[in-house]
């Protein structure tokens, strides 16, 4: 890595998916313009992937009930085909399946996804949804499933490796990257930025992007940003709400086989994401919850198994604590935990048959990590000072490369429709985006 230079036109701040995909995009549009050395700089506290993108379970998906991701998403999932071998891509596909309370969100979905040319397939009935699984997976025999989406596009990278390709592309069109340089604060002339103080000096700037996954709720402090929203309730009060949120990804790998999990002719199958009602059991027979749930799962030999998760969970201890390392190895909220390993190893057998008794090769290694959400748990892509981009992705960063391209472009004067549902202001005009009946926050 390089040296961190005294001044640059564009500084970016980390080195995950976002940062190294708006420096990529920028410095190719700058050579587009004709500048043969483009001047972007990407600074990281530690370096390339340490953070979110580097642990990410790697699903990219476009099941969403809300409009302006599926859009955004099918964006993204274009670039993620288009360099697919570069970036790690596995275009397996991907299941959404689902029970009654979820039927009509999800047809909507599909109908939607129409709409925009995203092939998908969507089953419904109950009878119509097993038929359906049974011929992907001849053991399926989860119970209270009414509907079945089955995205044609859309599946999984390995995480490093997909983040690895970024820097390589990033690179070789002039980025310089430079690790080990914690940000500590910014000097500013009235609404701008003029200088980013870190640990190793000062570098000067004409443009800022701040792309730290959940170390965001820091720099928007640093940048003097407010710490609630008030968001207007029809026919009720206002609700001021914290701006950030931290919840624990909860995820883990079964350690088996690689062709553990195959389809029925043998290849590797779409990731499968299930909510569900029933009730769940253990292999023991007893009880795990009554709640609703849902998991997701895939085959992945860069995890060494059956990788996935379970919906997330509120970290309670907001404090400013909980952003200083949110994925340094120490940090003891990641150890996989009995409930989540209960619950994730019960749906999984619950699902397929072959599963059954598999529940104590779940690894124990720590595995997820802290999201962080903004009030409505989507995303904040938008210009907050006269010349500091900010890209808060509320944990869904990784599927979404394509942001990266549509912020370099924006930044270089050209406005970009599809990153307009995701402004700051929409909190305080009451535009949140539509929530589903998905146990998911993200969904």
């Amino acid at each position: 890595m390089a040296l961190l230079p005294r001044s640059a036109r564009f500084v970016v701040i980390g080195a995950g998916v976002h940062g190294l995909s708006t420096a990529w995009h920028l410095a190719r549009e700058l050579r587009r313009n004709g500048q043969s050395q483009p001047d972007v700089v990407v600074i990281d506290k530690s370096g390339i992937g340490a953070g979110a993108s580097g642990i990410a379970c790697g699903v990219v998906r476009n099941n969403y009930f809300q409009p302006a991701m599926r859009e955004l998403m099918a964006h993204s999932v274009r670039i993620w085909e288009d360099n697919a071998a570069d970036f790690s891509y596995h275009p397996v596909g991907y299941l959404q399946i689902s029970p009654e309370s979820m039927t009509e969100d999800v047809a909507e979905i599909y109908r939607q996804q129409q709409a925009i040319g995203y092939e998908s397939t969507f089953v419904d009935g109950s009878d119509e949804a097993a038929k359906y699984l049974r011929a992907i997976f001849p053991d399926w025999r989860a119970e209270g499933i009414s509907s079945v989406l089955h995205e044609k596009r859309g599946g999984y990278a390995n995480n490093m490796a997909s983040v690895r390709g970024l820097a390589d592309k990033a690179t070789a069109a002039g980025v310089r990257i430079v690790g080990d340089v914690l940000v500590r604060g910014f000097v500013t002339d009235g609404s701008a930025v003029t200088g980013v103080e870190t640990s190793v000096g000062t570098i000067h700037c004409e443009q800022v992007v701040v792309a730290v996954g959940p170390w965001i709720r820091d720099l928007w402090e640093m940048l003097d940003l407010p710490d609630s929203v008030t968001i207007p309730v029809p026919g009720a009060e206002p609700v001021n709400h914290p701006m950030w949120t931290y919840w624990l990804l909860q995820e883990g790998t079964l350690r088996v086989e690689p062709d553990f999990l195959t389809d029925a002719q043998g290849k590797m199958p779409p990731v499968v994401h299930v909510d569900s009602n029933a009730a769940l059991l253990g292999d023991d027979g007893e009880p795990v919850t009554d709640a609703m749930w849902g998991i997701y799962f895939k085959p992945d030999t860069h995890f060494g198994g059956v990788q996935g998760g379970t919906m997330p969970c509120v970290v309670e201890r907001q404090t400013s604590e909980v952003a200083v390392d949110p994925y340094g190895p120490a940090s003891p909220d990641f150890i996989v935990g009995e409930q989540f390993a209960r619950t994730w190893t019960a749906a999984l057998s619950h699902c397929l048959k072959r599963f059954e008794g598999t529940a104590h090769l779940l690894s124990r290694e720590p595995s997820g990590g802290l999201g962080c959400f903004t009030p409505d748990s989507f995303p904040v892509f938008d210009r907050m000072l006269d010349n500091v981009t900010v890209i808060a992705d509320s944990n869904h960063g990784y599927k979404m490369i394509g942001v990266g391209e549509l912020v370099a472009k924006e930044m270089l004067g050209a406005s970009q429709p599809l990153l307009e549902p995701f402004r700051f202001s929409r909190f305080t005009e009451g535009r949140l985006h539509p929530v589903s009946n998905s146990p998911f926050p993200w969904s």
